[in-house]
C-alpha cells in the first residue's frame, strides 16, 4: 500500500475521534483496532474508496466525520503537540505500514457496544475490544 502523509493524518484523526475515550480503559487495542478496520476497508475496495482518506470521510462510516457530531471541530483542531493524539498519528503510520496485527480478526465494521445498528443485527462479532464490537462482513476479493 502507498502511503501518503495525508493518509496518516486523516487516520490519526479518525482515531482520535473514534477511539480517545477508550484509551484510558483499554489501551491502544481501542486505537489500533480502528485503524485496523480502515486498512481492511481498503484492502476490500467494495464500495468506501481506494484511498485511506476516501475510506475515513465516507459519509456515515466513521460518525467523528459527521457534520452534526460534537467530534468533527475537535478532530479538526487537535494538533500533534497533544500526547494522545500523537500516539494515534504513531499508531496510524505502525498500522499503514503493517508493523502491528490485525487485533479485529479483520473487521471492516464495528460500532460502540451500547448500541446495535441495523447491519449488526444477526451478525457474528469477529471480537468485542472495550466499549466497541467488531465485525468482519465483507470477504476479502
Amino acid at each position: 500500500m502507498l502511503i501518503h502523509g495525508e493518509d496518516i493524518d486523516i487516520l490519526a484523526r479518525t482515531i482520535y475521534g473514534e477511539a480517545r475515550g477508550e484509551f484510558s480503559k483499554t489501551g491502544m487495542s481501542s486505537l489500533i483496532a480502528i485503524a485496523n478496520v480502515v486498512v481492511n476497508r481498503s484492502k476490500r475496495k467494495i464500495f468506501w474508496g481506494g484511498s485511506i482518506r476516501d475510506i475515513c470521510l465516507q459519509p456515515k462510516q466513521f460518525s467523528c466525520w459527521n457534520r452534526d457530531d460534537f467530534n468533527l471541530s475537535i478532530i479538526k483542531k487537535v494538533v500533534r503537540s497533544e500526547k494522545l493524539f500523537d500516539l494515534c498519528w504513531m499508531v496510524a503510520q505502525n498500522v499503514l505500514e503493517e508493523k502491528w496485527p490485525d487485533l479485529t480478526k479483520g473487521a471492516d465494521h464495528y460500532h460502540a457496544f451500547s448500541a446495535t445498528p441495523h447491519w449488526a443485527i444477526g451478525k457474528t462479532p469477529s471480537v468485542i475490544l472495550g466499549c466497541h464490537v467488531f465485525y468482519k462482513i465483507y470477504k476479502e476479493n
